[in-house]
């Protein structure tokens, strides 16, 4: 078969590529391009998806091509990613939300923009393969494919992965889901890939956001519960639920921002244990396992990359829309970031958060 991979530069692609072909497969390299170097953004130089370092990212990537023996393409998505992306991220923080880049970018970006793009160039396949730890599987009770965990649950990227759509998930490959990170890295050591031990990205942009936001001070009030001023700030955009520090405010009790009020551009702070809900509404919801539930489900849910999933109850609602609760309060569900929703080692579904309950 014919797989177009997407090539990172990393340690992750490079080794996604060198078992594709060994499996036997026609492998065909591809890189997106995504920042421009007429950017006036003044970027930091740590390792990250969109920075200036894009340019070193292509020449690995095009090293590591030229030592497998498979073609590389490089694949223009920078319009697609100011717009799917960028304008997402300034529009969600302008409006007190946290958006996640990375989710939009890989259902949009990775898997849509550039396999599209990669086809419009002349380039033939039938398989659309990455690096991410996550496996894909036919089920045919439901006659849907499923996204599923990696074996290796700290590595595991299915919360990034959960608005990926059924067509996209027909053409998708996932060479390491059935390996531990450790594993990937002993490969490619013992494999002669020069990136074996390359740095990780380690965040979406390499700069401070504010430069992604584009936008200069506007003062507001930080008030309390209660509707008590106790403080001032610079713009809603500089905070997060459940943040403590960088607020600036005099208290025998520390304070946490439990929301965030764009019309009345309010930063509202409280006691830690504000930050706590059990339930939570959510819309854009993608269903991967199925095309939808009629009865209340148990389920286990994320609602940050980083944290594990949790036991929850998740309700029918509008196809688009879901309301779920969690057994134990979770601490800072925020608007404009995803919850992912699992069963039995699947994506259920996934959604952006609308507001905690």
């Amino acid at each position: 078969m014919k797989v177009l991979i997407g090539m990172s530069g990393g340690v992750d692609s490079s080794v996604a590529a060198l078992l594709l072909k060994q499996a036997g497969h026609e492998v065909i390299g591809a890189t997106m391009s995504i920042w421009s170097p007429d950017s006036n953004l003044t970027a930091g130089a740590k390792n990250a998806c969109y920075g200036p370092d894009e340019a070193e990212d292509i020449r690995e990537a095009q090293v590591v091509c030229d030592q497998l023996g498979i073609p590389h393409f490089v694949v223009d998505c920078r319009a697609a990613y100011e717009k799917a992306v960028l304008e997402n991220f300034r529009e969600e923080y302008l409006a007190g939300r946290t958006p996640n880049p990375c989710v939009r970018c890989n259902g949009m970006i990775k898997f849509g923009v550039l396999p599209h793009m990669a086809q419009k160039l002349g380039i033939d396949f039938d398989f659309f393969a990455t690096g991410h730890y996550a496996r894909v599987a036919f089920n045919p009770a439901t006659s849907r494919y499923e996204l599923r965990v990696a074996k290796d649950a700290k590595k595991d990227q299915t919360y990034f992965l959960h608005r990926l759509t059924q067509p996209q998930l027909r053409r998708a490959m996932f060479p390491l889901g059935g390996f531990l990170k450790t594993e990937v890295k002993a490969i490619a050591k013992e494999n002669g890939l020069h990136v074996h031990d390359k740095d990780e990205s380690m965040d979406f942009y390499s700069g401070d956001y504010k430069e992604l936001i584009g936008v200069g001070t506007r003062e507001g009030n930080i008030v309390d519960a209660e509707g008590k001023v106790i403080g001032r700030h610079e713009g809603i955009w500089n905070f997060t639920r459940g943040q403590r520090r960088g607020l600036r405010i005099a208290s025998e009790k520390p304070y946490y921002v439990i929301d965030l009020k764009e019309k009345t551009n309010e930063v509202v702070v409280g006691s830690r244990e504000k930050t706590y809900h059990r339930g939570l509404e959510a819309e854009g919801v993608n269903w991967i396992s199925v095309e939808r539930i009629d009865a209340e489900t148990e389920v286990e849910a994320k609602i940050r990359s980083s944290s594990s999933a949790k036991p929850a109850v998740i309700c029918p609602s509008k196809r688009k829309t879901l309301t779920l609760w969690f057994k134990e309060p979770q601490n800072a569900i925020t608007p404009g970031q995803s919850v992912v929703v699992y069963r039995d080692g699947a994506v259920l579904c996934g959604g952006v958060i609308s507001r905690a309950l």
